[in-house]
């Protein structure tokens, strides 16, 4: 057993890695880090931050992860309270990895997550997301 477990979520609105990239350094986070807010508290939390990740799925692919640093309660202007995944600002591209569409966020297994790109091939293109899925139906990602 790995003893961490990882989140999988859709990047909404972003067709590309470098996107998620983008919009996270134009913003300005407290205390530096990125952060991404969900309604639900995961219950695997001292799991995830035992040195899981958030694995981004972007266009039915999981594309790149981001290491989670924290999990705090935040307040919506609508009184809600929800969580913030605390994030580390290094976006790390991984293999891709097809993926249905869902909605929230899901655990992920280490042993299922897809590895993480040499560094030197950070800037390949992404397969064909028909490709990615045939691949992976074969077992081959």
């Amino acid at each position: 057993m790995a003893g961490f477990v990882n989140l999988v979520k859709l990047c909404v609105g972003t067709d590309r890695v470098e996107d998620l990239i983008d919009w996270q350094q134009g913003q300005s986070w407290p205390g530096g880090h990125p952060v991404h807010v969900t309604r639900m508290w995961p219950k695997r939390g001292h799991e995830l931050l035992a040195g899981g990740s958030l694995y981004w799925v972007l266009k039915g692919v999981i594309l790149a992860r981001q290491r989670l640093v924290a999990l705090e309660e935040v307040q919506g202007s609508d009184g809600i309270r929800r969580c913030a995944l605390v994030l580390d600002a290094e976006v790390i591209r991984t293999a891709g990895a097809p993926r249905r569409p869902f909605q929230g966020w899901r655990y992920l297994d280490p042993a299922d997550a897809p590895r993480d790109l040499a560094p030197g091939r950070k800037f390949e293109t992404a397969l064909p997301d028909q490709l990615a899925r045939a691949l992976a139906d074969i077992g081959l990602r």
